[in-house]
């Protein structure tokens, strides 16, 4: 005996919107050829579905003017900046539907400009479906290194790192495209082995992925800030190659009468050197030469004579030189310390010992091992005898450079941007928040005004080129409305 159907057995009935019909159609053997060559998919039929697909989309995109991204790792929203500006004068609607950031002064100026009230936290907490759907992902994200597992593309190779967050949601989210900023020394990274597995990740996505080292001195900006970009889309290579090249100087951007600094460091630079001779000098003791003033020229740490001053200049240059490294028995490096016989092979005098010991007891010289190289670093060798070096503390002077408006900055670093001086109606003060900006390409109603100087340079220090990041911007909106 048969009993009926049963109930859940056999295949389940397609929706409507999922079932196929068969449709005919007459093609070239050229036509045939491309189709094989561009197309992805397993069988013909699959090929054609995804070509037919990519062309729907684009047809699409031409219609709805609006574009959604996310800004990951936003900092002050520079990269959104760019992307804004580029998309918004290719006739586009850019709209920014998630952004996330951690550092909390900067969450407070990227609401402060962007009137954005909803900015997430830790990515790394965040998951992808939390994120609502978007065309194009935006981050300047943090370099890391990745795990030994190598170049075998594997997924689990970038968990734990930053970019793990980004790739993790392009693979769950699909969006169209994407653009990425990270620091020079991403190229060289590991040997440039971090690169190759940030590409390759990316590519494995189903990305064209194109980058490149961007200097942003040649995007009207008075600063030399090198940076990598890399981007991506779903249908066509974009190239980064041959950018409209425009420059700028210092003056260009600087700010006046602003007040001076009057302080001990201050007189002392100007009790030595008048306003115009340190223009566009260092103030450091690690090197010499004529664009370099040395803190015993203007007695930093008391007066000296002229013969001490001299001394100084010259062991600065002799410290160098490689027969020392020879006659010490360590691997040469940039500033070696000399023993009294040796310092008397080049400076023979009377009473040495007395006159380089008040050099140390004022502070100018310290009594040190020479250091050998061990496990990658320089320690100290103490089977080896002392001997003089001159003291070169990092960061130790109140200014480290006075800068040129002739000439470029130098690249914002965020640990050293306070000590960058400026001449202005004759004294001496730091650049200005606002003179940070500008030479990043902020707009001018960008207000970090009501931050610590400190909290603003950091930001500063740290974000991006919005002139750079609007260029290659440009070349993802050609590709995206093409």
């Amino acid at each position: 005996m048969h009993g009926g159907k049963r109930e859940g057995s056999g295949r389940t009935p397609l929706p409507e919107s999922k079932k196929k019909i068969a449709k005919t159609i007459y093609i070239t053997h050229t036509q045939n050829n491309e189709i094989e060559v561009y197309a992805h998919g397993n069988s013909f039929s699959e090929k054609c579905i995804d070509l037919i697909q990519a062309q729907i989309a684009r047809r699409k995109r031409a219609e709805n003017n609006e574009v959604k991204f996310i800004d990951l790792f936003a900092g002050l929203g520079g990269i959104r900046l760019g992307f804004e500006s580029a998309f918004l004068e290719k006739g586009f609607k850019p709209k920014c539907v998630f952004s996330s950031e951690i550092k909390d002064y900067a969450v407070k100026a990227y609401k402060n400009y962007f009137k954005d009230s909803n900015i997430a936290g830790d990515i790394t907490q965040i998951p992808s479906s939390d994120i609502p759907d978007f065309d194009f992902l935006l981050a300047g994200f943090p370099c890391q290194p990745f795990s030994a597992a190598g170049l075998g593309l594997g997924f689990e190779d970038t968990r734990g790192t930053l970019f793990f967050e980004i790739e993790r949601i392009l693979k769950d989210k699909k969006p169209y495209g994407f653009l990425l900023e990270n620091v020079e020394g991403l190229m060289n990274h590991d040997k440039g082995r971090t690169l190759s597995i940030i590409v390759n990740h990316l590519k494995s996505l189903g990305y064209y992925v194109s980058y490149r080292l961007i200097d942003s001195q040649y995007f009207g900006l008075a600063q030399p800030r090198k940076r990598v970009y890399i981007v991506g889309s779903i249908d066509a290579h974009v190239s980064l190659d041959n950018f409209e090249e425009h420059t700028a100087v210092l003056g260009d951007i600087l700010e006046s009468g602003l007040p001076s600094v009057n302080s001990e460091f201050t007189k002392k630079l100007f009790n030595h050197f008048k306003p115009d001779q340190v223009i566009g000098k260092s103030i450091k003791d690690k090197r010499g030469g004529i664009d370099n003033i040395h803190s015993w020229e203007l007695g930093l740490k008391g007066d000296t004579t002229t013969e001490q001053s001299n001394f100084l200049n010259q062991l600065l240059l002799e410290r160098r030189k490689r027969k020392w490294a020879t006659e010490i028995g360590i691997d040469w490096m940039d500033g070696m310390p000399l023993t009294e016989k040796q310092i008397s092979t080049f400076f023979p005098r009377e009473n040495l010992h007395a006159f380089l010991t008040e050099l140390v007891d004022m502070g100018y010289l310290t009594l040190e091992h020479p250091r050998k190289k061990e496990n990658g670093r320089r320690v100290p060798d103490k089977t080896k005898p002392k001997g003089y070096n001159i003291v070169t503390g990092k960061l130790s002077f109140e200014f480290t450079k006075i800068l040129d408006p002739e000439a470029l900055a130098p690249t914002l670093v965020a640990m050293d941007v306070s000590r960058l001086g400026v001449i202005d109606n004759g004294g001496l003060r730091r650049l200005s928040i606002r003179e940070g900006q500008r030479l990043c390409g902020f707009p001018e109603n960008y207000d970090l005004s009501f931050l610590k100087e400190k909290e603003a340079f950091d930001l500063l220090g740290n974000t991006v080129c919005v002139p750079v990041i609007k260029a290659v911007s440009e070349r993802l909106a050609d590709i995206y409305k093409s």
